[in-house]
């Protein structure tokens, strides 16, 4: 039975795994530490938090200080999905932030059904009038085979 961890992150009971939501790729044993198992990007936080002040008037940007903050990425290594993100001082190990008792999980759900997977429904195209009696379907933008 798969258990449904987090948004990216499922369990696979019987095999006791840690599993990828998007691609059902095998990640790490489910008792062992899950980002032990991804793939991390070490990236610089200034990056992501541009200055706020020009850094050439003003020491004080609010910008984050590389020597101060590190941004980790984990990212599925069978797919490429972004599993986590955590900011952490640098040199701090990567936190263990979901540790389930497998066997209580086990118990747990022993005799329950399977929460699926949801699927994720498609809208239907709506109609575009172009003018006075013309119209035609457009795909709605950012569906697969939509146009730009």
């Amino acid at each position: 039975m798969k258990v449904l961890i987090t948004e990216n992150l499922r369990i696979d009971l019987e095999r006791e795994r840690w599993e990828c939501r998007a691609c059902s790729g095998d990640l790490i044993g489910a008792r062992d530490n899950y980002k032990r198992g991804l793939l991390v990007y070490n990236r610089d936080p200034r990056e992501i938090h541009k200055p706020l002040l020009d850094p050439q008037k003003y020491a004080i940007t609010y910008a984050p200080n590389p020597d101060w903050c590190r941004i980790l990425e984990y990212y599925c290594p069978h797919c490429g999905t972004m599993i986590e993100t955590e900011y952490l001082p640098p040199g701090h190990p990567p936190v263990h932030d979901i540790e389930l008792d497998i066997d209580a999980l086990r118990l747990q759900w022993q005799g329950r059904e399977e929460v699926r997977e949801p699927t994720m429904l498609r809208e239907p195209p709506r109609p575009h009038v172009h003018g006075p009696g013309v119209a035609h379907l457009e795909p709605i933008r950012g569906l697969p085979g939509a146009r730009p």
